[in-house]
Parts: C-alpha cells; structure tokens; sequence
C-alpha cells in the first residue's frame, strides 16, 4: 500500500450526462466533453492529471533516474547501419552518443569514399518536442531526396525535395500527405497519397518536380469508405502498383514506372475476402493470394491478362503455416512463413523450382527481410532477433542458404548466455493450447517468488513475435520473468487464429491472455501480487477487458494510448479509422454487433470491484486512438474502484500514437513505466 497517496487528491472530470439513442437504448456518457479539444477545460483537466501523475511519482524521481542510465547502457549509442550499395553509392544510417535521432548518409562508390549526409534529424528537430520521418525516399538517378516530416505527431507529413548535387532543400513541398510515395522511373515525378478529414489516405496525386503543387494530377480516388490507396514499387522497380485495401479486401492496379502518365491498369478487381499484393518478374506478375488458400500461396500470371482468370499457382500452400510475404529476386523468391508462432524463411528457385528452408541460430526468433535494393542478386539482407539475442543482421545466400552474420548489437553489461528462452502453452477456456515465449535469467527460482511481465497484443492479425527488446534487460536482472502470450487476434498460428480472435470471436483474445496469466500462477514462475501486464493501442483494448474481466490477477496495469471507449467510437464514422474498422470490430449500427462490442468494450463494462494499479497513457495529437479515450476511462474508474490503488493518466501533449520520437526521450518514457511498476510492487 502507498502510504504516501490519497485517491482524494486526483482530478475529478466533471459529470455532464450526454444521451445517445440506437437500438431503442439510450446510453449517457458522463465524459463525453471531454472530446473538445479546443475547450480550456479540456487541456486544464488533462494537465491536472499530468500533475497529479508527477506529484506521485515524485518519490520515484531518484529510480526513475537510476533507471533511465542504466537503460542508456544498453542502448548502442554510437552505431551504424550495415552499408546497402544502391546505383552505386552506399547508404547507412549512423547515430551518435547524445543525439535523439539518426543521421541519414551515404558515400560514392567506395565505403572510403567522403561521407556525404543527406538528413540529419538532430538539424531538423532542434528547438521541436516531436519530430517523425514519414517518407525518406532518393530518385532512381540518384540525385535526389525526397523526405517527409510530421511535427506533432498527427501522421499529417510535409514533402521536402533536397538536390544531392548542391545540398540545397528546394522551395517546392507537397503539403497534407501520408507514407505512401514513389519515384516514376525517370526521377521527374512522383506519386504520393493525400488524407481526407477521416484521416484515410483516399487520393494518389502524381507530382511534376517543380511545378506547383495545386497542378498535381489525380490518379485515383477511392470512395468506399472501408479502402486505404496506398503506392507501392516492385522490386524489379518496373512498375508501380496501386493498392487499394480494406482490413479484409485488397485491389490492386499498375501503371509503368517507365510511363508515369499512363492511366492505371486494373490487375483484379476487388471481391469481398479476397487479399492479394503483387510482385513482378519479367513478363509474368508474382501474386500472393489467399484466393482458396486461408493460408496464402504463389501465384504467377501473365502482365497482359493479369486477372484471376489467368491466374497459374506457382507454390501451393504450405501445411500449417502461413505464408506472411514473398520477395522477387531475378532467381529466386524469399517467403516468409509463421507456424506454432515461429518465423519461418524458405528460399525457392524460380528455375529449379525447390523450396528450401533457412535455418537460423534459435528456434524461436522474429525473421525480418529487408528490401530489395538489387533485384538481379541471390543475396537477401534480414534482420533477426529472438527475446535472448539481440538484433542482428544476415545476408543470406537464396542459392546456398548459407548465413553471413554482418552486424550485431553489442549490448554493454549483458550476456546471452546468462539468460534462458523457452515456449510454453497454457490452455484457454474452450481447450485451446496458446502459445507463450518466455525469458528469465539463468538464476530464476520456480517457486511463485518472483515478479513478472506480460505483454502482447492480439489484434488485426498483427502476431507478436519474440523479438529482442533491450530495455527488457532492466526487469531480467531485478529478477522477472518476462512473457510474450501470441494470443488470438494476430496471426502466430495461421490465418484461422486471427479470424477466431475477431469480430464476434473476440472475446477468445481476451481468455486466451487471461490464460496467459494464470499459467504463469499456476505453474509458479510468479503470483498476482507479482504480476504486471502491459498492452498498447488495441493491446490496450486488451488491457482495458482483461482488468475489468480479472482485476483479482494482476498487481499492475500499463494501457498504452488504449482504445477503450469501443462503442462511442465505432458509432461515429467520422472519427479516424472507424468505418475501415467494421471489417474488425463489427458495425454497431447493426444490433448483432453493437450488443457482442458493448458486452466487452472496457469503458462501457467498468463496474465496482477492486481495480489493480493502473497506468493509463495519451497522445494528444494521436490519430488513431483519440486522447479522450484512456481521460474517460480513467475518469470513470477512479469513481468505481474500489481499492485504494491509485489509476493514473498521463497525456503527452507534444505526441501522438507512439509517444516520445527521440530515442532517449523514450526511454525516458520507459523509465517513468518501469519506476511506476516497481512501486506499485514495493520494489523501490
């Protein structure tokens, strides 16, 4: 118990009822208000709990202090990216001790040649609490870059052009653009994406270098409210592929990289469930389709006719793996596969047409494959880690499968050896054995003595792979257990996984975690008192249903910019990413959904029970959970708790989704969640 703290001493948000009726119910939401960004007494009460956040983390001051330099010894402060060549210049990034953000460079035809610096963020941010690189992007003839900056987090981005030849940043940008963008073939023009006032990138605009941006060309515009435009190039860099995708549907359409001013060629037009993305190789397109396959293969067909029709299956599908990507080289394809939460990398022979897999130092491990910078090369670069190995970087050789190890991080203080990874399955209410990764030190006692971490996600088919996170280090040696639960809703298991942890199936995420947790009770790597969870954007959805589902099996709680208020959000279409998220959550509008999401949506489901510590963060400026959201959450469970463990909110107001942009102001940020768990433990 905090002696030291007083739930009377926290913010309390005003009551103003606001009624909504659907479905013959009328619902009143106290904190509705607090969606006025431009009201005073909004950005008051926000800092009021800012305040109120800090005053009882000030006896923390000390640890969160000790925390966060013990954290920076374990970051590579001085490092450098392994040197791609590209049309003959190599390009890396480098960082350097004391600055926040990387340095873009590269150097002329030789690793010895001048260093030549295209962007230093460092320049860029200075004086700024928050800067984002969206695009970073040089033209094919190698004179030019075009990059993307965001101020506040917002995912809003500015388009610069820079000459490479004098260094001087043009006058010409292209304001209120997205990620997506790409170079015609000439270096004369490019394609990007604008946003609509939903934040859904709806348009693709062809730009002319030079010219104004009010003359930019339309290519295409997408209506259906559910379908994001996105660009694309292929790997070949011969043509530009335009995909048009919902979270279930994908069309794609292509325009010569060679004829930018070419109207764009439908390949397949969209039907209900089916996804596919496309890759080229001479005259055929290389198709990843879940077309009768859940599971995704290869298809190949010819750029005349590239329809379904003409559609020939190249690789069938794999048993009970999914196939999460493929990558055309001029000899060979590199497909990624997930199976019993593992990555999986095969090498195919276009000519010889075997399929062999690659085999890496750990059996449980995260698989990355960089891009392809030269296409007419059997040599894929990827990036590998695993919860004891720290990240990493192979070329692997598609002809041989041989591994090259070019780089890995050298992490000052910690040895892999020392630690121990291992995979487990607890067992889900309906019998379903879900998969849990593990890592603890060497000296870890079974005996329910010890504290732990439990993290995951588990939506949008997003898996969570066990990867190396440094900071993790910290909770290693004060003696964690530290637990990655691949629960339904991503996809570790296969497509299936992911479809039973969705729309009316969605409840299985939060028993599948819930299992996660009493596994690790039951088979005593710790106790409830011990046991602290963590969960960000839907992961905080996670966090928001399993604490209102089990308050009585977690010590602490970190929801991470939390989408908590489900209902209110999904009812209102012109929020950022609601309608596309029908294809996820299901349309309230309808009753069948409306009932299934209010039965679990953690704002709507708070009732009077003992709640754990809570932690509960915003962005201001977030797109894509709105800070309203974890404010009214908090608002309404400190007037149902009935426990006198404090719930707490803090709002960055210079950020948005993803918190703190500079690498050390995060792990400042990881200080402050570290230090908020080892207290709510009695660990300071």
């Amino acid at each position: 118990m905090n002696t030291d703290f007083s739930l009377s001493q926290a913010p309390v948000a005003e009551k103003i009822p606001h009624e909504t009726t659907i479905h013959g119910e009328t619902r009143v939401d106290p904190y509705f208000w607090l969606r006025e960004d431009q009201n005073p007494k909004v950005i008051a009460h926000l800092n009021a709990e800012n305040t109120f956040t800090e005053s009882y983390m000030q006896s923390t001051t000390e640890l969160q202090g000790a925390l966060y330099e013990e954290l920076v010894t374990y970051l590579v402060e001085d490092d450098q990216s392994v040197p791609r060549l590209k049309s003959g210049y190599w390009y890396y990034t480098r960082t350097e001790k004391g600055k926040n953000y990387a340095i873009y460079c590269r150097r002329k035809g030789s690793l010895d040649a001048p260093e030549q610096i295209l962007l230093d963020l460092n320049v860029l941010a200075e004086g700024r609490d928050y800067l984002n690189v969206g695009v970073f992007d040089v033209s094919p003839d190698q004179n030019t870059l075009a990059y993307s900056l965001d101020y506040d987090g917002s995912e809003e981005y500015t388009v610069f052009f820079k000459d490479l030849n004098t260094d001087e940043v043009q006058a010409q940008t292209l304001t209120g653009t997205y990620y997506d963008f790409e170079w015609s073939a000439d270096s004369q023009q490019v394609f990007y994406t604008t946003i609509d006032e939903a934040h859904r990138p709806y348009k693709l605009y062809r730009h002319v270098l030079g010219s104004d941006q009010l003359s930019d060309v339309e290519v295409f515009h997408e209506p259906d409210e559910r379908f994001n435009v996105g660009i694309y190039k292929t790997s070949s860099e011969d043509y530009l592929i335009i995909n048009l995708h919902s979270n279930t549907t994908t069309e794609n359409h292509y325009i010569s990289a060679h004829e930018p001013e070419a109207a764009p060629t439908l390949i397949q037009e969209r039907i209900q469930h089916h996804q596919y993305s496309v890759e080229h190789h001479g005259e055929d397109f290389i198709i990843h389709t879940n077309h009768e396959a859940t599971d995704f293969r290869v298809m190949r067909a010819p750029i005349i006719t590239p329809d379904r029709d003409h559609w020939q299956e190249l690789i069938p599908v794999k048993k009970d793996a999914k196939l999460e990507s493929v990558q055309v080289f001029a000899r060979h394809l590199a497909l990624l596969y997930r199976t019993d939460a593992r990555m999986q990398l095969m090498s195919y022979d276009l000519q010889s047409q075997s399929l062999k897999e690659v085999k890496f130092p750990d059996s449980v491990a995260s698989v990355w494959p960089g891009a392809v910078m030269d296409f007419d090369t059997s040599v894929l670069r990827v990036s590998y880690a695993s919860l004891v190995t720290p990240w990493s970087v192979f070329e692997v050789d598609l002809s041989t499968h041989e591994l090259t190890l070019k780089k890995q991080h050298q992490i000052t203080g910690y040895d892999p050896a020392e630690y121990t990874m291992k995979r487990e399955y607890a067992t889900a209410q309906d019998g379903t054995k879900v998969p849990l990764t593990l890592v603890y030190k060497n000296d870890f006692v079974q005996d329910g003595s010890r504290p732990a971490f439990l993290y995951s996600y588990g939506s949008y088919g997003i898996s969570t792979d066990p990867d190396f996170d440094s900071t993790v280090i910290a909770l290693l040696k004060r003696g964690f257990v530290y637990a990655v639960g691949h629960i339904r809703g991503g996809q570790e298991m296969g497509r299936q996984w992911y479809d039973n942890g969705k729309l009316l199936n969605k409840k299985n995420t939060f028993g599948d975690f819930i299992a996660c947790a009493e596994h690790l009770v039951a088979q005593k790597y710790t106790t409830p008192q011990q046991l602290v969870i963590e969960g960000g954007s839907a992961g905080g959805l996670l966090m928001g249903a399993v604490t209102n589902m089990r308050p009585d099996l977690f010590c602490s709680v970190i929801a991470d910019v939390p989408f908590v208020d489900c209902v209110n959000t999904m009812l209102d279409a012109s929020l950022p990413l609601t309608v596309t998220e029908y294809e996820e959550w299901g349309n309230p509008n309808e009753k069948p959904y409306y009932d299934y999401i209010k039965s679990y949506s953690p704002y709507d489901n708070v009732s009077a029970q003992a709640y754990p510590h809570m932690l509960v963060l915003g962005g201001l400026h977030d797109p894509r959970v709105k800070y309203w959201e974890p404010a009214k959450l908090v608002a309404k469970l400190r007037t149902q708790t009935t426990s006198d463990r404090p719930i707490l909110l803090k709002t960055n107001m210079s950020a948005g989704h993803s918190g703190a942009s500079g690498r050390y102001d995060a792990l400042k940020e990881q200080a402050f969640k570290y230090a908020f768990m080892l207290k709510s433990m009695n660990l300071i």
